[in-house]
């Protein structure tokens, strides 16, 4: 890893720690709150909403004041947010809270951008692998001490997140270098960081989606989107209902375990194996393999009652999801000219918020009916019609060849 890049290694992977701190029972935090499990679910999407609408304008700010300066201000964001959630006497506090993390939100697109800024083209891909590196520790460290401060209260896990969002907040302040203030960019020079347009510039999508290989692989994305974000909203409200352990049903404790289970599972995958994996299979059969695995594993989640069947179908899923986001963001990325690069990375961050809205809200209304099987169901539909879009776009791109030939 280059020495630039370590502060911004150091950086994300707090912030993903206290993400992933919160994730295994933020649904529950909420009923005891005296959320519905639709209500709990939806915090998920209020986050996104903000996040689409913010995310984009703190890009555009970072790019004429400096990533460090706009960095300190969203990780101050997400302290506040978070110690605002811990200390919530009611379910609104609670979504005032998400708010302020939504809006602030910026901290993983301005860290790709700090990337792209001090990193050569041809060193770009492994450099930003660094992010994947913290997402693996984080998702694999983060809900296992969940897990073990579970039994403390369910506010002791997010006043944690709020000790490392500040941790963070000082890693930004002291090791990351000064930056000096960026002068005036013309409107045609391509920013390292790429274009990040805003949630009111749709239009100028529409031509990505246009092209036979890329809206398809786009439709891929969002499909893919939707299943790991139905997954990450409401497993604990669905594994609260469905799972028992040693004489009683699952908590905290038990779905922060298993959320560690799959981060170790995906830091081994992606850490080790994958370099190998897109060599012997390739990355577009990879693709399919990850539809298909993600099709299967939460098909049997929607089936299974015992924990053992759980177990293995976590263990098929977490397979999916593994080589699934880096294959189909590396092949969307190949896809676009290095000046476009930038833009379609926002577009697929942007697609990945519509799923972010729009899947909770839909598993939590079967959660809210006690539809368990439905809710497992909707997460493997989701992937099935992401495996079967594959086949339609590379009929579309052979189509649009011989047409052009």
């Amino acid at each position: 890893m280059s020495s630039a890049l370590i502060p911004i290694f150091l950086i994300v992977l707090v912030d993903v720690f206290g993400l992933t701190l919160v994730l295994p029972l933020q649904a529950i935090y909420a009923e005891s709150l005296g959320a519905s499990p639709l209500e709990a679910t939806m915090l998920v999407s209020v986050f996104a909403v903000c996040q689409l609408v913010a995310s984009p304008l703190l890009g555009a700010w970072s790019d004429r004041v400096g990533r460090k300066k706009v960095l300190l201000f969203s990780q101050a964001g997400a302290v506040l947010g978070y110690l605002t959630m811990a200390m919530a006497p009611t379910l609104f506090v609670l979504y005032v809270a998400r708010v302020i993390q939504g809006t602030t939100a910026g901290n993983l697109s301005i860290a790709q951008a700090y990337i792209a800024d001090h990193t050569e083209a041809k060193d770009r891909a492994k450099s930003f692998a660094v992010i994947g590196i913290a997402f693996g520790l984080g998702f694999f460290v983060g809900p296992g001490v969940t897990g073990l401060l579970a039994g403390h209260g369910l506010s002791a896990p997010i006043f944690l997140a709020a000790g490392m969002s500040v941790l963070s907040f000082v890693c930004t302040l002291l090791i990351l270098p000064k930056e000096n203030t960026p002068t005036r960019r013309q409107e045609d020079t391509v920013l390292p960081g790429g274009k990040r347009l805003s949630v009111f510039e749709w239009q100028q999508y529409r031509a990505y989606f246009k092209r036979p290989v890329l809206a398809w692989m786009l439709i891929q994305f969002l499909c893919f989107s939707m299943c790991f974000t139905v997954f990450t909203s409401g497993f604990s409200l669905f594994a609260e209902r469905r799972y028992f352990f040693d004489g009683h049903r699952f908590g905290p404790r038990e779905i922060g375990y298993v959320f560690a289970y799959t981060g170790f599972l995906g830091l081994i995958l992606q850490g080790a194996l994958m370099g190998k994996l897109v060599k012997w299979v390739g990355e577009r059969r990879l693709v399919t393999v990850g539809f298909v695995s993600l099709t299967v594993g939460f098909g049997l989640v929607a089936w299974t009652s015992a924990v053992l069947g759980l177990v293995v179908s976590a263990t098929i899923a977490t397979f999916g999801n593994a080589v699934l986001r880096p294959t189909l963001t590396s092949l969307i990325s190949q896809s676009a000219d290095r000046t476009q690069q930038g833009t379609v990375i926002g577009l697929t961050q942007s697609l990945q918020s519509i799923a972010q809205i729009v899947a909770p809200f839909l598993g939590g209304l079967l959660l809210q009916r006690e539809w368990l099987w439905e809710w497992g169901m909707l997460a493997s539909l989701a992937a099935l019609l992401g495996l079967l879009c594959g086949p339609l776009g590379s009929a579309r791109a052979s189509s649009a060849h011989q047409l052009g030939g």
